[in-house]
């Protein structure tokens, strides 16, 4: 329809023959579009496929998010991007980024960094958030480098606390916090100790001083007296407010672990 009522309406702005041609054109663009338009709307898997191609083509390699995150964290030494990285690769993991948690990010990124953190750093999220794969062994490697054992620990009870942003902790996010732990270098028994803190059982407690239920009532003070030890939140004192916060939570949920096994045990 456009195409015949822009064709004569060129042929009279113009006057000539070749103003219609031009209409007719642009009519026909516009009949094209509104065609496709109409067929997405009613092909609502063929709109979906369209905008996953778009998302691809506008996504950059594993490469260009390295060459991004260097660039950023190595010229500002820049701890948020070091998360922002982690945090992308977290909330990725379900196929769907929740309001929750990028309510989590802002309050947590606001509190521990200060003006530190900006705008410009919920941008970098939202690219690595678009990107294709992310090199999650280049980037690991790096915090490795740069934070102390007991700092990449704290680093699991952020990214559990956003997994759990929305009120659930999945298996899937589970699986990429585990897979971003043994790529820092932390112990499946350090792991496992924060997961229980997030992802309770009738195990729990135990699993968070790491130690199995069956150990002595000695073993078990002698677990907690190490786990005290290791995470003290004097250990991070060198991080953030929102670090401590958290590190003295998590001595907090160690301290909760033994006295309730003591109780369950009769331990005195």
């Amino acid at each position: 329809m456009f195409k015949w009522v822009l064709a004569i309406a060129g042929f009279f702005l113009f006057k000539r023959v070749f103003g219609a041609f031009i209409g007719f054109a642009i009519g026909s663009m516009v009949d094209n579009y509104v065609k496709a338009q109409a067929f997405l709307k009613n092909n609502p898997e063929a709109a979906r496929n369209q905008q996953n191609q778009q998302r691809s083509q506008s996504r950059f390699s594993a490469d260009d998010f390295f060459n991004l995150y260097q660039r950023q964290s190595q010229t500002q030494n820049d701890v948020p991007t070091m998360l922002m990285a982690l945090s992308a690769a977290v909330m990725r993991a379900d196929g769907k980024v929740l309001k929750a948690e990028l309510d989590y990010v802002k309050q947590f990124f606001t509190q521990q960094f200060g003006p530190q953190f900006s705008g410009a750093h919920l941008q970098l999220l939202k690219q690595f958030l678009d990107s294709g794969d992310i090199p999650l062994n280049r980037v690991t490697q790096d915090i490795r480098t740069r934070m102390a054992p007991e700092v990449r620990v704290q680093l699991l009870h952020y990214l559990f606390g956003l997994s759990k942003a929305d009120g659930h902790v999945s298996d899937a996010e589970i699986g990429v916090i585990q897979h971003i732990a043994e790529l820092l270098g932390i112990s499946n028994i350090d792991f496992q100790s924060v997961k229980n803190m997030f992802y309770r059982n009738v195990n729990s407690d135990y699993a968070i001083l790491g130690i199995d239920p069956s150990v002595t009532n000695e073993e078990v003070k002698k677990a907690y007296r190490q786990m005290a030890i290791k995470f003290h939140p004097d250990k991070v004192s060198q991080m953030g407010p929102e670090f401590q916060s958290g590190a003295k939570e998590k001595f907090q949920k160690i301290l909760d672990a033994y006295e309730g096994i003591k109780k369950s045990r009769g331990m005195v």
